[in-house]
């Protein structure tokens, strides 16, 4: 029973673990409430664009007195700011943000405006976007999943730790193993497709997901040679635990891959 129990804690923590990194990240929609008149508006703005479909931004406004535009230009540059009107279908007004390159960003603003009255949804603060390039299912899928059973056997291989009577050297074995399957291989593979490249964190460069990847990786192969011979090495894989938990609870995709408009051309309508 205490075994189960064990599980089902490590399940809950894990659980926890990804809904807030998943809501804490560059790429979760923005989301709040704004007044307009006497309306009441809400709004869930993408921070993330698969390249393809159009870049729809849609805000619900049944009032028919209310209209819109979209302010925007590419980020981070000091490119002018472009201005695109908004389009009324029923109680919908929506613009379409054009497309960038993969890894590019923009940086766009919501005006609604009613008589007199004009509002910008975030105040001075501009929403980012970023967009990527399409990801095969077949390759994200395993990716996620395999991540997060990676987290959890981790949790668990933690717990166990804890346990002076525990032996946790199996789970090092299944977490080291997921993680390097999820993180140094599906994860690169991902990169590759959404952004063209299968890594940039060390040595290459600074991005924070792969750099996390890679400093949790080395965490959980010290904690299985600690291991070596049956050991439980509790410490180490206690360590190891407390790392890849600090490593998942950093938003995902914080200082991701970002294009360097200053290589391009002038900005693309």
């Amino acid at each position: 029973m205490k075994k189960v129990s064990l599980w089902i804690l490590a399940f809950l923590l894990t659980i926890s673990a990804a809904v807030y990194q998943r809501m804490t990240g560059p790429t979760y929609p923005m989301r709040g409430k704004s007044i307009v008149g006497s309306a009441d508006i809400s709004y869930k703005l993408p921070r993330n664009h698969e390249i393809g479909p159009n870049c729809e931004i849609s805000i619900k406004v049944p009032d028919k007195d209310i209209e819109g535009y979209l302010l925007y230009k590419r980020y981070p540059t000091d490119d002018d700011w472009e201005k695109i009107p908004m389009s009324r279908q029923e109680d919908l007004l929506s613009a379409n943000l054009p497309q960038q390159p993969s890894s590019g960003k923009l940086a766009y603003r919501v005006y609604l405006s009613r008589q007199n009255e004009e509002i910008s949804l975030t105040g001075d603060e501009s929403v980012i976007i970023r967009f990527k390039d399409y990801v095969p299912r077949i390759i994200l899928f395993p990716h996620i999943i395999v991540m997060f059973l990676a987290m959890f056997f981790s949790t668990r291989a933690g717990l166990e730790a804890l346990d002076k009577n525990g032996n946790p050297r199996k789970l090092v074995i299944w977490t080291t193993g997921l993680l390097f399957v999820g993180g140094m291989i599906l994860g690169p593979l991902v990169q590759k497709y959404a952004f063209g490249a299968l890594w940039t964190g060390f040595p290459f460069g600074f991005d924070l997901t792969d750099n996390k990847t890679l400093i949790a990786m080395l965490g959980w192969i010290a904690a299985l040679i600690a291991g070596r011979k049956g050991k439980p090495a509790r410490v180490w894989v206690l360590g190891a635990s407390v790392l890849l938990l600090i490593v998942y609870l950093i938003p995902h995709s914080l200082l991701g891959s970002q294009l360097d408009y200053s290589k391009l051309n002038p900005p693309t309508q």
